[in-house]
């Protein structure tokens, strides 16, 4: 079976949700508290490939940080992508990758259909 990653913030709810749904289902996963060690710009931009996603998709963009930095009118696509590597915060959680794929955890129901 192929190694499952989570992308965590254990101070998030839905984040602790998948956690358990991993959990629960026999995975062996590999916890990445993404606050704690920041992803570089090649992990992010592999992440958005895997998503079929941009910068902005990924971002977390009700949070206050997002606000401040005034990044919703920020349209270059490099300069999004480094405010999520300067700011993981920014960056929508849980993510979780398997193999070459990966999804956003929201809902954590999609984990389940996600693991099969």
């Amino acid at each position: 079976m192929q190694e499952i990653t989570i992308w965590h913030n254990p101070k998030c709810l839905k984040s602790r949700e998948a956690i358990a749904i991993l959990n629960a289902s026999g995975c062996e996963s590999k916890i990445v508290k993404y606050l704690e060690t920041s992803q570089n710009t090649q992990e992010i931009k592999k992440v958005m490939k895997m998503l079929g996603i941009n910068a902005r998709e990924l971002m977390r963009t009700k949070e206050e940080l997002y606000k401040e930095l005034k990044l919703g009118e920020e349209q270059n696509e490099e300069r999004l992508i480094e405010a999520m590597v300067q700011n993981p915060k920014l960056i929508e959680r849980p993510l979780i990758i398997k193999g070459n794929k990966a999804i956003i955890g929201r809902p954590p129901s999609l984990i389940v259909d996600f693991l099969k």
